[in-house]
This record gives C-alpha cells, sequence and structure tokens, in this order.
C-alpha cells in the first residue's frame, strides 16, 4: 500500500536524496556533509575544551594532596568536578562522532576517534588514583574514603567514555543503500523516543496516542539527532512486498485468431 500520511505534525530536517543510478551494485561511500562536518568540528571543540578542564582539575587536586593537612572536603569537591567535565566531553566528542564518522578501513584510527573518551577518562583519574592511595599525608581511613570515590569517578567517567556501537562510514552507506533499494529515495521518519527509524510516516508504531510529532530526514540524519541505528521490521517488510508487486512483469495480451 502507498504511504497515506499521517495526521501527527511533520517536521521536515532535510531533503531526501536520489537513489543510486546502479541499484545492486556496492553501497556508494558514505560522505558528511559540509553542514554534518562544521558541527562535527564544533562538538570536538568543546569536547576538548572540556577534557583540558578536566585534566587541569585532576592537576589542581594532585597539588591539594602535598598539603599538610588535606581538606579532604575540596579534594572531593575536585573529584566530582573533574568527573563532570570528563563525561561532558566524553558526551560532546560521541555525538561529534556521530555527525562525522570514521573509516573502518583505518582500524587504528576508527578506535582511538570512537573510544577516545575512555583514554581520557584514564588520563584524567588513574594518577589521581594512584597518588590517593601511596599519599604519606592521609591516613588509612581518608585514603579509603577520597580514594574509592576517585576510582568509583573514574569507572563512572570511563564507562560514559566507551562507544559500544561506534558510527562509521561503511555503517551509515550500508544503511543508506537499503533504504534507497527499498524506496528509491534516502528519507526516513523516527519520532522523539523511537528507537528505530521509519520508511513510512503513517506506520502505526510511530502513529500512536503519545506521538506528537514525526521528524523526516536522511537515514544520516537519524543517526546524527537521535542515535537511531536500525530500520522499523514494519515497514521493510512492506515497503518489501510492494517493490517486488511493482517489479512483478505484466501478464501477456492474448490475441484473438483473425
Amino acid at each position: 500500500m502507498p504511504d497515506k500520511g499521517t495526521t501527527k505534525k511533520v517536521t521536515q530536517v532535510g531533503g531526501s536524496e536520489p537513489s543510486p543510478a546502479a541499484v545492486g551494485k556496492e553501497p556508494k561511500p558514505f560522505v558528511a556533509s559540509a553542514e554534518s562536518k562544521s558541527k562535527a568540528g564544533s562538538f570536538r571543540l568543546f569536547a576538548i575544551l572540556s577534557w583540558i578542564v578536566a585534566i587541569g582539575v585532576e592537576v589542581f587536586a594532585i597539588l591539594q594532596l602535598k598539603k599538610v593537612p588535606i581538606n579532604m572536603t575540596l579534594l572531593i569537591i575536585l573529584i566530582a568536578a573533574d568527573l563532570i567535565f570528563a563525561v561532558i566531553g566524553s558526551l560532546l566528542w560521541k555525538k561529534a562522532n556521530r555527525f562525522s564518522p570514521a573509516s573502518e578501513k583505518d582500524k587504528f584510527r576508527f578506535f582511538i576517534q570512537n573510544q577516545l573518551g575512555v583514554i581520557i577518562a584514564v588520563i584524567a583519574f588513574l594518577p589521581l588514583v594512584i597518588l590517593i592511595f601511596t599519599n604519606k599525608n592521609m591516613n588509612g581511613k581518608q585514603k579509603s574514603i577520597v580514594g574509592v570515590i576517585a576510582v568509583i569517578a573514574m569507572l563512572i567517567a570511563g564507562i560514559t567514555g566507551v562507544d559500544f556501537n561506534p558510527p562509521s562510514q561503511e555503517q551509515y552507506a550500508q544503511q543508506t543503500s537499503q533504504v534507497e533499494s527499498l524506496t528509491g529515495t534516502n528519507n526516513v521518519y523516527w519520532t522523539k523516543s523511537g528507537t528505530r527509524y521509519h520508511i513510512y510516516s503513517d506506520c502505526y508504531h510511530i502513529n500512536t496516542d503519545k506521538t506528537e510529532e514525526i521528524f523526516s530526514g536522511t537515514v544520516a540524519q537519524a543517526r546524527e539527532l537521535k542515535n537511531i541505528t536500525e530500520l522499523c521490521g514494519t515497514c521493510e517488510n512492506r515497503a518489501a512486498k510492494e517493490k517486488e508487486a511493482t517489479s512483478e512483469p505484466a501478464l501477456p495480451v492474448a490475441q484473438d485468431n483473425q
């Protein structure tokens, strides 16, 4: 069935793109748009600045360990501030990667770009943790309290920095090719709380009582803005059936013998 449309508000965040001329061949390479690269650059800049502040806070905390007596309250506050800036930096960095993903062909760069948050978390906390537990100006109780807090903060920062489903140019290209092969255009729909993008705006999964607004754009934009990585199975099956129906050869017209 053709898309009947939806009564929900549809917000267009980007235009659709034409299907590649050679259908059935390898997906065309994904290239981030100039706008996406610009946004990625801004997010990475702010991420780096946030990480610099986090490391700066760590250095200040390390200097506090040399004072006698040690201000425990201030030290805990500094650890919390270190964590906040480390997490903010990681979130911004991962968002930047969605706008301008790396290629899986360069394994080293792909790993570094997508897991840099973990590396920074170690840099921003491990030296401090080591110095806390080896500090001669703190008693056992103080080391236990501050040390445990610092270790927990490092774990939180590290887990936040991990990208468990890192974006890649190849992934974007494959997902875009899938939608284009089914519909002929690179245009999908999604909602604020949805976990999948859709081919049809009238799909019942996004036309619910809870849905107030539906967004429309390219596959890459669904990943950039909402980090949605999967196509709706209902839409995929529907599109496949429609494509099969339209591609069936017409039956020959019987002619009467004259």
